[in-house]
């Protein structure tokens, strides 16, 4: 089942008007462990600003407790419901069968997930051994920061930090790795980069889970931090949020989480924070 937190009044008009936005799109209701699979091609939907109120006017440190507290506010899903979310939020906008795959960009069939050759699979970017937070409901659950790709690129990824650097590999897409850090696709380095953010934000060890850092190095093993810091907010920088990212930002506010990733919204929050 769904654990299902009540949410403030004031999201009430957020809730409300996001979902007359995407009245008629065929995104699903929230459900226990499943959501429809054929979603047509979704617009856009806009967000009420009142949403980041109590962010209003701060910035450094405070601007980052005031993020973590309205994003907190959150619905947690299961690990087995994260398959069908992300046959939504990740659907190809040419081809309502099929999602795109993060590190690679081929679009893949949504009935290929799995964990086969040739099979798409849930990749955590934050890698969820930095932290040892595993696949329980909560960070290792939490579709901001999970993305379809392919089993065999997955693998090479791993845990590794993200740095700039390495040699291309079968089905990279233009990704690169090396021995100790992975590069993505020129076309998702920002979104790789505001989902490090979010993850930093959203847990900082007040709820039973590790305090998540983004830090200056790689090589970071299970401890709770990635990087590097410094190529994150390059990337961040030279690939600002395109409408698949804001698409997604909105379906899993409306549809799934009740949450978004503030630095989609505000990208500026980045460097005010960091």
């Amino acid at each position: 089942m769904l654990a299902i937190r009540p949410r403030p009044r004031r999201r009430t008009a957020v809730a409300l008007a996001t979902a007359t936005l995407l009245a008629g799109l065929s995104v699903p209701a929230l459900t226990t462990t499943t959501a429809t699979a054929t979603t047509a091609a979704v617009t856009a939907a806009s967000y009420d600003p009142a949403y980041y109120d109590d962010a209003a006017g701060k910035s450094g440190a405070a601007l980052k407790d005031a993020l973590h507290t309205i994003i907190s506010d959150q619905t947690k899903i299961s690990y087995s419901a994260v398959w069908n979310a992300l046959k939504v939020t990740d659907q190809d906008p040419n081809n309502s069968n099929n999602v795109i795959l993060l590190y690679s960009g081929i679009s893949r069939s949504k009935s290929l997930n799995g964990g086969d050759t040739g099979d798409w699979n849930r990749e955590h970017v934050w890698a969820k051994s930095h932290g040892d937070f595993g696949t329980s409901t909560g960070p290792g659950t939490d579709i901001h920061h999970l993305r379809p790709s392919d089993v065999r690129v997955n693998s090479i990824r791993g845990n590794k930090d993200f740095d700039n650097g390495g040699s291309a590999f079968t089905d990279s897409g233009g990704s690169l790795t090396d021995s100790d850090s992975f590069e993505p696709r020129d076309a998702v380095k920002g979104d790789v980069a505001r989902m490090i953010f979010y993850m930093a934000v959203r847990y900082e060890g007040g709820d039973g889970w590790a305090d998540l850092e983004v830090n200056g190095q790689v090589n970071n093993g299970s401890n709770p931090y990635i990087g590097k810091l410094s190529v994150l907010k390059a990337w961040h920088q030279e690939d600002p949020p395109d409408a698949f990212e804001r698409r997604r930002n909105d379906i899993i506010h409306a549809s799934y989480q009740h949450n978004r990733n503030p630095f989609i919204d505000h990208p500026e929050w980045v460097e005010s924070i960091w």
